[in-house]
């Protein structure tokens, strides 16, 4: 027995636990006489009816508690009760003293007897107020437990199912009462249902509700796995009493579900922008392979590789519909392939367990016997997924490794403006979910992406490689030799993620063992600024040819630079050119153009012409960075050369730098992809170039490659042209320069001389010819000429013969007539000279010819047509 205070204070003896249906509804009893009195008074009644036993003790119960109207038939129910009749119903009750109804009490009245055998009765009283209250209670609690859309669970302190509604029964089979006395191990697997069991126990030890519990199970007679989210609260007795702990369980399958999708949808977005971020970078097929299973793995597969077509890879145009087409018509299998990238998210040492593919070199399909490696040629069987995939351009499945160990493959054609590229495969090891839909739509995206950059980095190798192969061709070829000079030159063209650039460099022979060395730069990058320095190079040439100024060349080239891209073109007004009659591009032509920025051609060069005799160098600079001369024992220096403004800018003349080398010197033109870069300015580039030449006497091949290796160029940014030079001036033996009075006896003391300085040299075998020449040419300067006659004889790898007047009269080759008695001297002179020409000078004209040394050979005589032609 247990002892429970009372709400009065009082002691309430009870064996049953705190709780029980008695405590809610408050029982009341009292007796009544034989003599139809009140003989015993219970608390409860006391405490129900508000009066206490001695106020109603030894009373008639109708006259103290019934209203006036009700009492004669209640005197009369009474008397039956006495009479030993039963009698339960409900009574209205009044507290007296008051006039109104307080209450109405269901009475349950039985007959007794007293110890002297008497009628008596027995009064059960119970508040109808609080009968009804639970009542409403029972059948509110019933609704809900019984009514609920959701799986209502009751479990007891001893984790068992004390009741299960509806909902729940038909979710785990049978009836609600069948669902009595289970365990959470009925329902669930050992794992979910430990944890579930421990959140019971916590919930039912402390008190504190557990919300949105997730919980996954298989229903009995289900093949799918559903997921529960189940809401726990301990329940009380009315004392307060632990008794249980309720369960709200709701399916939440399809949140699962679809929270699932909105995560691989949201998944699939990052992994595209990914995608569009990273894939592309590169204009090389391999890198971009390569950044394409960087971002599918590990982020949508465990393994991925990408096969490209190996005719794409060596350049080879692709046919109407792919690079594989012949092959597939064959029935042989797929073209050949090669493996460029592969990827594991799950071992180093399972390179190639993605199926589907069959090696050996450059076999046949049925000619290997295990996956490719990196970097092999293959083919994929005719029928194979994989050859079906290349053929028809759609996604195919392919089987699992033999071991399990790969359970979902989707090959994937990289398709790229309707023509397949290659193919590229995702793989899904065990315990990673098989592809879906979705992930099928994706791996189709991800394949078109890389194929579309894949395919641009083949136009842009394509294009740049033809771009490269015209620049290249347009650069001197070998080594260039000079009289004077000793060369070495660089080209480094840009890698091909960068567009070729439009640097050039050109060593050009002048007469007089004169030599002009170019340097330029057309501003831009791709095939149209290769063409554009083609066309320039082109130019200067011609231009040199003319054995013009520098000054004079630069300005010629500017024009030719502002009518670069010109369709047509109109006369230029001052007639220059080979014969005045040259077209070249208007003023209102080139004004007319000034709003198309994508016309207009700009570039910078420099342009040298060196004379060995007098060691002497004549610079000319249009816009370009400044020459570096280095002496010996000296410090490298720039050559102060006013920079002038850009080839193709116009309006403003170029201005001439005369500077005298010293023998041993050093002289390099170079471009600023030599100097500047983004990671540092053009002055640090400057001096450091300077500084990598403070050894200028080393061999200039040794020069050349220091430089390149010891400045930070970081090659592949732009193009890099370097010319360097090692003046080399004329031996005074080698020349040979006298002055001749303008007079007869002159063209006899021309042939002495010339005869005595080759003897000299050891070239008796050209005395009779250059005799006869230079008696030609002082001739003519005695007849055409003006002023003093200027002899002068050069010897390096040719010999060269020059005479100089004050005449500006241009001697010109032309056909004498049969009755003519002259005019056959140039015509002569053409016949025996190597060369021969004329140029202007600041006070006349030089006319020169050039005769090859010997060479052990006789010298080859003239044929009669020779001769004849001239007559």
């Amino acid at each position: 027995m247990s002892e429970i205070p009372g709400t009065a204070g009082d002691v309430m003896w009870q064996s049953s636990p705190p709780g029980s249906i008695y405590d809610y509804i408050r029982v009341a009893s009292f007796s009544i006489g034989p003599d139809g009195l009140i003989e015993q008074w219970s608390r409860r009644a006391a405490g129900l009816f508000g009066m206490a036993s001695d106020e109603v003790v030894g009373k008639d119960p109708v006259e103290a508690f019934m209203p006036a109207e009700l009492r004669p038939d209640a005197h009369r129910r009474v008397g039956e009760i006495l009479d030993g009749k039963e009698w339960t119903g409900l009574v209205p009750f009044r507290i007296p003293g008051e006039n109104s109804v307080r209450g109405l009490a269901e009475i349950y009245v039985m007959p007794s007897e007293t110890d002297t055998r008497e009628r008596a009765a027995l009064c059960i009283v119970v508040d109808v107020r609080a009968l009804r209250r639970i009542e409403t209670d029972l059948a509110a609690s019933q609704a809900i437990f019984g009514q609920s859309p959701f799986g209502f669970v009751l479990f007891g302190t001893d984790f068992t199912v004390v009741r299960a509604n509806k909902r729940f029964a038909t979710v785990f089979g049978g009836e609600a009462d069948d669902h009595r006395g289970r365990t959470v191990e009925d329902y669930l697997t050992r794992p979910e249902a430990e944890r579930l069991t421990a959140t019971l126990r916590r919930v039912l030890e402390t008190g504190d509700a557990v919300t949105d519990l997730q919980l996954v199970g298989t229903p009995p007679g289900s093949m799918g796995r559903r997921h529960w989210s189940m809401n726990l609260y301990r329940v009380h007795s009315g004392s307060g009493r632990p008794v249980g702990i309720a369960g709200l369980a709701t399916d939440v399958t399809q949140r699962h579900i679809a929270a699932r999708e909105a995560a691989s949808a949201r998944r699939n977005l990052a992994l595209l922008n990914e995608a569009s971020a990273r894939i592309g970078n590169s204009l090389d097929l391999e890198t971009t392979a390569r950044e394409l299973l960087d971002v599918a793995v590990p982020g949508f597969c465990d393994l991925a590789s990408v096969d490209l077509y190996q005719g794409l890879l060596t350049g080879e145009e692709a046919s109407p519909g792919s690079w594989g087409g012949r092959h597939h018509e064959s029935g042989t299998g797929s073209a050949e392939l090669r493996r460029v990238a592969h990827a594991s998210a799950v071992s180093d040492a399972l390179p190639g367990v993605i199926p589907g593919a069959r090696t050996g070199g450059t076999a046949e399909a049925d000619g290997g016997t295990g996956p490719p490696e990196l970097g092999s040629v293959h083919r994929y069987p005719f029928h194979s997924p994989c050859a079906v995939a290349l053929r028809t351009g759609r996604v195919e499945d392919v089987p699992g490794d033999e071991r399990g160990f790969v359970h979902s493959t989707l090959a994937v054609p990289m398709v790229a403006h309707d023509i397949v590229v290659g193919l590229v495969q995702f793989s899904r090891t065990k315990g990673s979910e098989p592809f879906g839909e979705r992930d099928r739509a994706l791996a189709t995206e991800l394949a078109a992406r890389a194929a579309v950059c894949i395919d641009n980095a083949r136009l842009y190798r394509r294009e740049h490689e033809r771009a490269l192969i015209l620049q290249r061709s347009l650069l001197p070829p070998g080594d260039p030799e000079a009289a004077g000079l000793d060369i070495a030159c660089r080209y480094l063209p840009g890698n091909t993620a960068t567009e070729v650039g439009g640097d050039w460099f050109d060593v050009i022979e002048l007469p007089g063992h004169r030599t002009a060395l170019v340097v330029g730069d057309v501003m831009g990058r791709g095939l149209r600024a290769a063409v554009a320095m083609g066309e320039l190079r082109t130019a200067v040439r011609t231009l040199a040819l003319l054995d013009l100024e520098p000054a004079e060349v630069l300005s010629a080239l500017d024009e030719v630079a502002r009518g670069l891209g010109t369709p047509g073109g109109g006369e230029r007004s001052d007639g220059f050119g080979a014969g005045g009659g040259a077209q070249w591009p208007s003023r209102a032509a080139h004004k007319s153009r000034e709003a198309d920025l994508s016309e207009v051609y700009l570039a910078t060069c420099v342009y040298a012409v060196y004379d060995p005799v007098t060691r002497r160098c004549t610079f000319a600079n249009a816009g370009h960075l400044p020459p570096v001369v280095a002496e010996p024992g000296e410090p490298a220096t720039l050559v102060d050369v006013p920079p002038g403004m850009p080839l193709g800018v116009g309006g403003e003349p170029f201005e001439e730098v005369e500077v005298e080398l010293k023998e041993g010197s050093l002289l390099a033109l170079y471009t600023d992809g030599l100097v500047e870069s983004r990671d540092h300015p053009l002055d640090e580039g400057l001096d450091a170039f300077r500084q990598a030449l403070a050894e200028p006497s080393q061999p200039l091949e040794d020069v050349c490659d220091h430089v390149l290796t010891t400045l930070d160029t970081r090659h592949g940014e732009d193009d890099i042209a370097l010319l360097m030079a090692r003046i080399q001036g004329l031996a005074p033996n080698a020349v040979g320069d006298w002055r001749l009075p303008r007079e007869l006896r002159s063209v006899s003391r021309a042939r002495e001389l010339a005869r005595v300085q080759l003897t000299a040299w050891g070239l008796d075998e050209l005395v009779d010819t250059t005799e006869l020449l230079v008696s030609e040419l002082v001739t003519n300067a005695l007849r055409y000429g003006e002023g003093e006659i200027r002899l002068r004889l050069l010897r390096d790898r040719t010999l060269v013969c020059e005479v100089w007047d004050a005449g500006l009269v241009q001697p010109r080759r032309r056909r004498a007539r049969d009755t003519d008695e002259g005019g056959r001297g140039l015509q002569l002179v053409g016949l025996l000279s190597a060369a021969w020409g004329s140029r202007r000078t600041p006070r006349g004209k030089t006319v020169w010819f050039e005769l090859a040394l010997p060479d052990g050979e006789p010298a080859a005589e003239l044929s009669v047509e020779q001769l004849l032609s001239m007559y």
